[in-house]
């Protein structure tokens, strides 16, 4: 059975995911069958830029039609709620952009519905596909680091004036749009919920957070400690420290192409090329996870064991929590799901 995509709005990371599925060499029984915009003159171009056979001027339309068996949602960070729920309801497995949604509530009420429905829903925390981050876990599974004590990881960019991050009524946040990756990194390698969150940072005149250093506390005396910044550029890598050494995913650490084992070794993982450009930084490694995806569905799984519904659960207790301490408020974390 081919699995068929529908891409859900025609903007600049639905562009990078399907240049990067479309240019992959080998992605196996699956496609992109269809596009939809609010604006259909925006998904007939996009369509024919990607080659995609099927065009929808509504969101509603796609969902209810028979061209689709999972949807991506690659809106803005205030839709993913409603959209994410449009397709499961309509019976569509759902691939939805970080961060899923805007608070634990909305997730928690979309992973229920998602189960109610027996359908696939994950968030598209694309990093845990890397096949560096493979290698990392494989790598601190054989020991070589002994018992991991500390977790440091830096994310920059200067993009403090970008709509999507500044403006709270577009769900702007730093802990939203890049700080994801700094805490699903320190989860990935301690697996297991920290017992202590601190948090601090500046936010700007509409309160949204444009910088914060976090500080996990985890069991056994062990940390970690993020930081993340919209205001300026970073050395944008991670670097897990053991009692016997450590492990180092070079930049950019949340889709990386290099990792430098404890003996100093340097490891390369190429990424495959396009004939297109892409909007951000080794966006090729967006297909990995529609791998998973496609894998999952046909072996009847509902969620990857490597980006779980508790994974997600925790992710965002962490980023709401993160709101809290910094003072970051959206209107639907008044709402009830």
């Amino acid at each position: 059975m081919t699995i068929r995509w529908g891409i859900v709005s025609a903007g600049k990371i639905s562009h990078d995911f399907v240049n990067a599925f479309n240019s992959f060499p080998d992605v196996g029984d699956q496609v992109i069958a269809a596009v939809a915009a609010r604006d259909k003159s925006r998904a007939n171009e996009f369509a024919k830029i990607h080659k995609i056979p099927k065009v929808f001027g509504s969101y509603n339309e796609m969902a209810n039609s028979d061209a689709i068996d999972v949807a991506y949602i690659g809106a803005l960070n205030p839709d993913h709620y409603e959209l994410s729920k449009l397709f499961l309801e309509s019976g569509k497995h759902v691939l939805c952009e970080k961060p899923i949604c805007l608070n634990y509530k909305e997730t928690e009420s979309l992973f229920n519905i998602a189960k109610s429905k027996n359908l696939f829903l994950m968030e598209a925390v694309w990093s845990r596909f890397a096949p560096c981050y493979i290698a990392l876990e494989k790598e601190i599974q054989s020991g070589k680091l002994g018992d991991i004590q500390f977790v440091e990881v830096n994310f920059g960019v200067p993009i403090e004036n970008v709509d999507r991050l500044r403006k709270k009524d577009m769900g702007g946040s730093a802990i939203l749009d890049i700080g994801i990756y700094t805490l699903q990194f320190a989860q990935f390698i301690f697996k297991e919920e920290p017992i202590k969150v601190t948090a601090v940072g500046d936010l700007n005149s509409d309160g949204v957070d444009l910088v914060e250093t976090i500080i996990l506390e985890y069991s056994g005396n062990r940390r970690a400690v993020l930081n993340v910044n919209s205001k300026i550029l970073l050395w944008n890598k991670a670097t897990v420290y053991g009692t016997q050494g450590r492990i180092t995913v070079e930049d950019p650490f949340h889709f990386p192409d290099t990792l430098v084992h404890p003996d100093g070794t340097v490891e390369k993982f190429t990424l495959h090329t396009s004939p297109l450009k892409y909007n951000f930084g080794n966006s090729a490694g967006l297909v990995f996870q529609t791998l998973e995806v496609t894998r999952c569905i046909k072996q009847g799984l509902n969620e990857s064991p490597r980006m779980s519904r508790k994974e997600s659960l925790l992710l965002v207790k962490l980023r709401d929590t993160v709101r809290k301490q910094l003072g970051v408020h959206f209107d639907v974390d008044d709402k009830e799901f």
